[in-house]
C-alpha cells in the first residue's frame, strides 16, 4: 500500500512530514530531527537525532494501565488527526539571564483516538528547538478519565555515555556511565554524548502529580521515567519531558527552553514590582565579632546590615529563622510571636534606605496559622519576600504546596525563595516571576564535608540547568579553624575570590550572600565586583567550562557593566578569556582580581592581587586560578 505523505513547509523548508505511520519534526535550523512511529502493535515511540548523528533510538510513549498491563496506546488506537505549528518570536521577561529571549520553535500534535477504553482520546505534543526537544502528553475535555497508569516515556540513548544527576544535599552524582546506573536518580542528567554534543534530561511546566524521577538497570543504556502512578482526566497536561542540546556543557545552562515551556502569566497578575539582586543574610552573621561589636540576629545587628545594604546598592536583607519564635514549634505565631514588634520597626527603616526585608517562615507555621492572613501581613508591613523552610509531604503534595505558596505571594506582592529538599525548578519563574530562587542544591555554608571546589563546578552544570538557585556563596571571612559563628562555624573551603566569582557564576534572582560588612570592606575590589551586579541581567553568556573542572560566565549588568567570574576544581589553572563579547570600536577599563601568590583553598584563602588596563574586543585576558579558587573581572566602558 502506498502511503500518503504530506509536506509542510515553513519559510521555504520542510519542517514538518509525516505519513500514516511516520511522523518527523524538525528544528528551525535544521540541526535536531524528531521521528514519532507507530510499530506493531500500535505503539508510538520516538528517537532523537542531532546533526544526522542518532542520539536516542526507538523509546516508548505514552502510559501503561498498572492493573490490565495494557499500553495507551495500542493497536486498537489510531491517527485521528495531525496539526503543526511554528512560533517565531520574542519573550520578555521580567528578570532573567538576558532581557530578551528568542522563541523559535516547531511543534507537531498527533491527535489519537479509540472506541474501546474509558479514556478515548489522548493528544502527544512535540516542540523541537534549535536547542532541544520536548513533549507531552494531553486529554482533550471530552477525553474521559483514567486512573491507576504509569508513563512509560523512556530514552533509549545510542551510545553508552557519561552522565552526572542531581544528588540532593550531596556531591552530585557522576561521572557515571549509564551502564553503571542501578536504580533511581534526580534530575537534572546532564549527559557527555561527545566532545562537541551535551545533553541534559529534565522536565518543564509540571503542573500537577510527582516531580520526574529517572531509573535504569545496570548494562542499560535506557533511562526510563520514574514519577508513580497517576490518573488521566478532562483537559489533562502532563509535564514537557525535556532533553536539552548543546555544543558545550555552557550551552546547557544559558538555555531558556525550560521557561519557554511554561505559560506566560496570568493576566491578572501584574509582576513589574519584581527586582531581582543581592540580599545580605543575618543567619551567618550570628556571633561574629569585629571591634568588640557581636553580631547577633536582633535589631541593632540588622540596623549595622541595612546600613551597609544601602551604601552598596544591595537590594535586601534576609531574616532566617526563628524571629518569631522557635520554627519548630507549633505555637510560634508568624505574625506576633517574638521579634515581631522589631521586625516592623526594622521594615520601616530599611523602607527609608531604600532596602527590603524579607521574612523567614517554616512550614510549621504555614501550616498551623493562616496561610492567606500570614503573607497578608507581611504585606501590610511592607516585607519583599519570603523564605519558605523544610516543607513537609510527599514530592506529590510538595509541588502543590508549593505553587499555592507562591501564587500566595504573588498575590500579597511578596518575592519567594524555598529551602531544604524543595521541589526542582522547572521554568516556573516564567509564570511566577516572584519565584525568584529555591535552594535546589547544598548551600555551601551548610555541607563543608561534602562541598569542595569539585561540587561547586559540577552542580553548576546541573542543578543550575532547572533554573535558578539560592547557594549562598560569598563568605570572605576564611580565616583557617572555627570561627565564632553560631551556626555551623566550620571553614569553608574555598578562596575569597572563588567566593566572590561564584556570586555572578550562580544564577539567581536573590543572591544571598553570608557574610557581615566589615569582611566586605575588608576587600574593596572583591567588593566593587559584589557593588557592580545589577540585575536584571541584560545578557549572559557561559564563555568556556567543562564539568566538574571549571566555569567562566559572563553576565552583563542592567547599567551596561559587564561581569566575568570564574572558578576551578581543587587544580590550580591558567585560563585565557577572549573578550569577543564586547562591542566593536570601543574601549574598555578592566579590573581583574586573582588569587593572591600561593593561594590554595585549604590553606591559603585570602590572599588576593588586583590589577586594571584597557582592552577592546578582540583583546585575551590570561588569569590564574589557584586550587579551588576563582577570578573576578569587571569591565567598564571609558
Amino acid at each position: 500500500m502506498v502511503k500518503l505523505v504530506i509536506f509542510v513547509l515553513f519559510t521555504g523548508l520542510s519542517s514538518i512530514c509525516f505519513s500514516q505511520d511516520e511522523f518527523i519534526v524538525c528544528s528551525p535550523d535544521k540541526n535536531l530531527e524528531v521521528v514519532i512511529k507507530r510499530i506493531s502493535k500500535g505503539e508510538m515511540v520516538y528517537s532523537f537525532k542531532a546533526g544526522n548523528k542518532l542520539i536516542i533510538d526507538d523509546s516508548s510513549l505514552g502510559f501503561i494501565d498498572v492493573n490490565n498491563d495494557v499500553s495507551m496506546p495500542s493497536s486498537e488506537w489510531t491517527v485521528e488527526g495531525v496539526y503543526n505549528h511554528q512560533v517565531d518570536t520574542v519573550w520578555t521577561p521580567v528578570w532573567g539571564k538576558r532581557a530578551v529571549v528568542p522563541e523559535k520553535y516547531n511543534e507537531l500534535q498527533i491527535q489519537l483516538g479509540t472506541k474501546s477504553g474509558s479514556v478515548d482520546k489522548m493528544k502527544i505534543v512535540t516542540r523541537v528547538y534549535n536547542d532541544g526537544i520536548a513533549f507531552r502528553y494531553e486529554v482533550p475535555q471530552d477525553g474521559g478519565k483514567m486512573d491507576n497508569l504509569s508513563e512509560i516515556t523512556a530514552f533509549n540513548f545510542v551510545g553508552n555515555n557519561v552522565a552526572w544527576f542531581y544528588n540532593g544535599e550531596r556531591h552530585n552524582i557522576g561521572p557515571e556511565r549509564l551502564t553503571a546506573i542501578d536504580g533511581e536518580r534526580l534530575p537534572v542528567m546532564t549527559m557527555k554524548v561527545a566532545d562537541d554534543l551535551y545533553l541534559a534530561v529534565h522536565e518543564a511546566c509540571l503542573n500537577e502529580g510527582e516531580p520526574l524521577k529517572l531509573k535504569s538497570r545496570k548494562g542499560e543504556c535506557s533511562i526510563t521515567v520514574s514519577s508513580g502512578i497517576c490518573s488521566l482526566y478532562p483537559d489533562y497536561k502532563s509535564a514537557w519531558r525535556v532533553v536539552l542540546c548543546g555544543k558545550q556543557p555552557g550551552d546547557l545552562i544559558d538555555s531558556h527552553l525550560l521557561e519557554l515551556l511554561n505559560p506566560e502569566p496570568a493576566e491578572e497578575f501584574d509582576f513589574s514590582w519584581v527586582k531581582p539582586g543581592i540580599a545580605l543574610w543575618d543567619w551567618r552573621i550570628n556571633g561574629a565579632q569585629w571591634d568588640n561589636f557581636t553580631y547577633t540576629m536582633s535589631y541593632p545587628s540588622w540596623v549595622k546590615m541595612i546600613d551597609f545594604a544601602a551604601e552598596q546598592g544591595f537590594g535586601y536583607l534576609v531574616l532566617d529563622a526563628n524571629w518569631y519564635g522557635p520554627e519548630f514549634e507549633k505555637g510560634s505565631d508568624p505574625v506576633k510571636g517574638d521579634k515581631a514588634k522589631d521586625v516592623q520597626r526594622l521594615i520601616r527603616y530599611g523602607k527609608e534606605k531604600g532596602v527590603g526585608v524579607w521574612l523567614y517562615l517554616n512550614d510549621v507555621a504555614g501550616r498551623h496559622f493562616s496561610l492567606e492572613e500570614t503573607l497578608k501581613q507581611y504585606e501590610e508591613w511592607g516585607a519583599t519576600g519570603v523564605k519558605y523552610g523544610f516543607m513537609t509531604g510527599s514530592a506529590r503534595e510538595k509541588n502543590l504546596k508549593t505553587k499555592h505558596v507562591t501564587e500566595c505571594c504573588a498575590r500579597h506582592k511578596l518575592l519567594v525563595n524555598f529551602h531544604d529538599y524543595p521541589v526542582h525548578p522547572y521554568g516556573q519563574m516564567r509564570t511566577w516571576p516572584n519565584a525568584v530562587t529555591r535552594e535546589y542544591c547544598k548551600a555551601q555554608l551548610d555541607g563543608h564535608e561534602i562541598f569542595y571546589p569539585q561540587t561547586f563546578v559540577t552542580s553548576v552544570f546541573v542543578n543550575m540547568i532547572a533554573g535558578p538557585i539560592d547557594m549562598n556563596n560569598g563568605m570572605f571571612d576564611l580565616r583557617q579553624g572555627k570561627t565564632t559563628r553560631v551556626d555551623n562555624n566550620q571553614e569553608v573551603p574555598s578562596t575569597v575570590v572563588s567566593e566572590a566569582a561564584r556570586t555572578l557564576i550562580t544564577f539567581s534572582g536573590a543572591t544571598v550572600i553570608p557574610d557581615i560588612p566589615e569582611y566586605y570592606r575588608k576587600y574593596p575590589a572583591l567588593l566593587r565586583f559584589l557593588s557592580a551586579q545589577k540585575m536584571p541581567w541584560l545578557e549572559s553568556k557561559t564563555l568556556s567550562g567543562e564539568i566538574g573542572e571549571y566555569i567562566v560566565m559572563m553576565r552583563q549588568a542592567n547599567n551596561g557593566t559587564y561581569l566575568i567570574g570564574a572558578a576551578t576544581n581543587e587544580q590550580s589553572r591558567v585560563l585565557h578569556i577572549p573578550l569577543s563579547f564586547l562591542p566593536q570600536g570601543k574601549e574598555f577599563e578592566v579590573e581583574i582580581v586573582e588569587d593572591g601568590k600561593d593561594a590554595h583553598y585549604l590553606t591559603n584563602k585570602e590572599t588576593v592581587r588586583v590589577s586594571s588596563k584597557r582592552v577592546a574586543c578582540d583583546d585575551i585576558l590570561e588569569v590564574t586560578l589557584a586550587p579551588g579558587g576563582g577570578a573576578c573581572i569587571l569591565i567598564v566602558q571609558k
